[in-house]
């Protein structure tokens, strides 16, 4: 299996506020995300990701995210074992843009 992409909060953001038309995959659970979403990013249960593959490109970037980055990178690799090889995960997830914003 190949290294799954990587991506910082300080990058994400960078691109972001470039305009960049990035697509975004939160994986967390329904409590988490009514916590705070990184602002377009589409909600998707980590549960939900096997039954709705098909609304996610597979020939795009599609960066995935969850607290911490771990439920993120399982999905990332799951989802590489089907032809996505592009899904990147936001290395320390929800803890690190939060962490971002204050600087």
């Amino acid at each position: 299996m190949n290294d799954i992409p990587q991506i910082t909060a300080q990058e994400l953001r960078l691109r972001l506020e470039t305009g960049e038309n990035l697509i975004l995959i939160d994986v967390r659970e329904d409590e988490e995300v009514a916590l705070g979403m990184i602002p377009g990013a589409q909600h998707i249960p980590m549960g939900e990701i096997p039954q709705r593959t098909e609304d996610i490109p597979a020939d795009a970037e599609v960066i995935f995210i969850c607290r911490s980055g771990a439920r993120s990178q399982r999905v990332c690799e799951y989802l590489q074992q089907f032809g996505y090889n592009t899904a990147t995960n936001l290395s320390g997830g929800m803890i690190e843009w939060n962490e971002t914003l204050e600087d």
